[in-house]
């Protein structure tokens, strides 16, 4: 990802979808004034989900998600079907193509009921209005009839799209609300087999960004250099923020006196769900024998011969509970409908994840009655230094609620 671009969890996601041949993607290329879907007379031409990072007017950095349709056949239709559906989970607004020239069919009115069980702003897109008997009111509350070739109504629809977006928390910070500007910053960054060859991890970047529109100062090192830049400093740092996988040394190395938290920890708060995740932590201490835990990951990446998630976390859970544990992983967009299998969930930090997903999860979880935590999280508590970990975050939320 380039450092001038907008990362895609914080985009808003759009997703078309709709029995085939609706027209989805000749939706989507004419919203877009793109050609970024493959159309074509013949069922079934999208056969996965496909995302599209752009900029869509009025409303700014989008992404765009084109499924297949949700009335595929046979064995692989169905799972294409389950794979489309997966993407109501990251959909901030949710247009529903229809074919015009055949009506609201059952099977659109079953997608419908899935969008609004799922509470997502929506959209009912008419389509082919050139080719009906019929000249309907081109719009009427949430439903809009649109014609993909000859353009009719598409940009009323962009329109209608950008009032369906979602009201932003402007203000929602990853840490630029716990200091002040001039403040001084201290990142630390292992640099070891597993990190990125030539770049800096998206959360790594996102803070380092967030800390620059707060004006402050980043200092930026690794676990080895720690101790000397502390010493080099000619004042104290306000705040130090440590990746996960060194948080033992870094908290060693970092005095009492200088606030401490991780990179995983400010994504628990950024996106939602820090206190029920740091609530759940305490499951790691009253796991038994036989106890299956999921390890799940919002991204897919290559990984490396001592991964966290798959490597490193499941060795020190097994240290601290002492127990013999069964372990599964899931990746991306793979995670289970079905959690009650699992005695805890501990997922990643979340960053290639969007708002609306995060929350799907945590949802999941507490409706499955599922205890569901982060990585950070969970090395802080298995290393003892969970409360300090927390504590500039809960004095900074004490001082906005108190004021």
């Amino acid at each position: 990802m380039s450092l001038n671009n907008t990362p895609s969890s914080d985009r808003i996601h759009i997703g078309i979808f709709g029995k085939r041949n609706a027209g989805k993607s000749s939706v989507i290329n004419a919203v877009t004034g793109q050609n970024l879907a493959i159309v074509s007379d013949i069922k079934g031409t999208t056969t996965d989900p496909v995302l599209k990072a752009m900029e869509l007017l009025p409303l700014g950095p989008v992404v765009m998600i084109d499924t297949p349709g949700l009335d595929d056949e046979g064995a692989l239709g169905t799972l294409r079907i389950h794979k489309a559906y997966q993407m109501l989970n990251k959909t901030d607004i949710a247009l529903l193509v229809v074919d015009g020239t055949k009506g609201m069919t059952d099977e659109d009115q079953s997608i419908l009921k899935k969008i609004k069980d799922k509470q997502i702003p929506h959209i009912i897109v008419m389509n082919k209005s050139d080719l009906t008997a019929v000249c309907p009111d081109s719009q009427n509350g949430n439903t809009i009839w649109v014609s993909t070739a000859t353009g009719e109504n598409i940009q009323q629809l962009k329109e209608l799209i950008g009032k369906q977006l979602p009201r932003q928390e402007t203000s929602r910070q990853i840490v630029g609300d716990l200091v002040q500007p001039l403040d001084i910053v201290v990142l630390v960054v292992p640099i070891d087999a597993a990190a990125p060859k030539g770049r800096l991890i998206l959360p790594q970047q996102q803070v380092i960004r967030d800390l620059l529109e707060t004006s402050a100062i980043s200092v930026i090192v690794k676990e080895t250099e720690l101790t000397d830049a502390l010493a080099k400093l000619n004042r104290k740092p306000a705040l130090v923020i440590t990746d996960s996988q060194v948080f033992a040394k870094v908290s060693a190395d970092t005095p009492d006196d200088i606030p401490l938290t991780s990179f995983s920890i400010l994504f628990a708060r950024y996106r939602g769900g820090l206190d029920i995740m740091a609530e759940s932590v305490y499951t790691l201490d009253h796991l038994e024998d036989g106890d299956t835990i999921l390890i799940s990951e919002g991204c897919t990446h290559h990984r490396q011969c001592d991964d966290i998630g798959t490597v490193k976390l499941p060795r020190m859970i097994s240290q601290h509970s002492k127990k013999e544990l069964i372990y599964e992983f899931t990746s991306g967009t793979e995670f289970p409908d079905d959690l009650t299998p699992y005695r805890l969930v501990i997922h990643c930090g979340g960053c290639m994840l969007n708002p609306r997903e995060v929350q799907f999860r945590l949802a999941c979880a507490e409706e499955q009655g599922t205890p569901i935590t982060n990585y950070g999280i969970a090395i802080a508590h298995m290393q003892g230094i969970l409360e300090r970990s927390l504590q500039p975050i809960r004095s900074a939320d004490d001082n906005i609620y108190n004021t």
